[in-house]
């Protein structure tokens, strides 16, 4: 399991980057000016550059990212039920999430702020169970299809 874990981890961290890059982008799009904004003007004058915040940025959502990938091994804990792996996975990566969020002045910091920003990620993580279950269901579908087919031609024999 922690072989699993290191693993994820590093294959995670990349990912993470490459997911926030894409994040700033849809970012600069929304504000709808032609500029790129890679991070937050709060967080370029807390570190003093542009390229500071940046790599700072860089570095904080590639761990994001090892963090995620690594917190899946909690879906391979197979005598945990699907509440509890979820439950577990979404208490462990809101811990990661929420701090680097906070530290990385993502969210306002007040109360409404964080409520804000709890909420948004709190909604993207049941549309993407929502979806997931969907896709599992539709797979399921097609699997029981697939073994009563199977099973006519077999007995048709």
């Amino acid at each position: 399991m922690k072989k699993k874990l290191l693993s994820r981890c590093i294959r995670g961290f990349p990912t993470g980057i490459a997911i926030g890059y894409i994040l700033t982008i849809l970012k600069s799009l929304q504000m709808g000016n032609g500029a790129y904004f890679p991070c937050t003007p709060e967080l370029i004058q807390v570190v003093g550059s542009e390229i500071n915040a940046v790599l700072l940025q860089t570095l904080v959502t590639g761990f994001i990212g090892a963090g995620f990938a690594g917190c899946s091994v909690i879906w391979d804990i197979e005598r945990w039920g699907i509440a509890l792996q979820t439950g577990v996975f979404f208490l462990a990566i809101s811990s990661i999430v929420l701090p680097a969020a906070y530290f990385m002045l993502w969210m306002e910091h007040s109360l409404a702020g964080f409520l804000a920003y709890y909420g948004s990620f709190t909604l993207f993580f049941v549309v993407i169970c929502v979806v997931q279950l969907a896709i599992a269901r539709h797979n399921i579908k097609k699997m029981n299809a697939s073994l009563r087919k199977a099973g006519n031609s077999e007995n048709k024999s």
